[in-house]
């Protein structure tokens, strides 16, 4: 019972997070929404009638079990890393700070990256929807990388896996002194994702 809650508490930016979450918030939906019926049902049992707190509070609960559904709803159209690009990528996880299942959203589109390699100054990453604009992407995390305050950092989407591997393999040759930006282009990354 303990793997499987560890299981579903997949950190951000590790294969299979996306699916995780998937499973997670649909769990939580279902039982804050029961929580919610359960507390009306005894308030009702218990008076007799559904004029009673405890009704009241079933129906405040609604709130946060609503915004659960939301979340359910939005992991439900996501789509992670497949095991065919995991197998072709993870000999870089090592030589590169890799992230899995990231889904990265604007007030125009969203962009769902696969893998992602961070290395100095340098962001690459791979989207497997063929429906992802590449360019939109790479503008996107730009300017986000801009608000925050980090400059002079090279993004590359890619849409096509035999560039991408050709690419993180001269990425992890790349002599790169160049790391004070790193944990803060890491935390914006997760901060800006599902």
């Amino acid at each position: 019972m303990m793997t499987y809650i560890k299981k579903l508490l997949t950190p951000k930016g590790a294969y299979g997070y996306l699916e995780n979450r998937k499973v997670y918030t649909a769990l939580r939906t279902v039982l804050f929404f029961l929580f919610c019926v359960g507390l009306y049902l005894i308030g009702c049992r218990i008076t007799g009638t559904n004029r009673n707190l405890l009704t009241v509070v079933a129906i405040l609960l609604c709130l946060p079990a609503c915004k659960s559904a939301v979340n359910f709803i939005i992991f439900i159209k996501t789509k992670g890393c497949s095991a065919s690009l995991r197998e072709r990528v993870r000999g870089y996880d090592e030589a590169l700070e890799t992230m899995y299942d990231m889904y990265f959203t604007s007030y125009q589109r969203n962009y769902p990256i696969s893998h992602l390699a961070v290395k100095g100054n340098i962001i690459c990453g791979i989207t497997e929807n063929p429906k992802c604009d590449c360019r939109e992407a790479e503008k996107h995390l730009s300017q986000m990388l801009t608000q925050e305050g980090i400059k002079n950092v090279t993004v590359n989407i890619f849409s096509e896996t035999d560039k991408y591997v050709d690419r993180l393999g001269r990425l992890s040759d790349l002599d790169v002194d160049s790391d004070k930006n790193k944990e803060g282009i890491l935390r914006l990354l997760y901060s800006i994702s599902l």
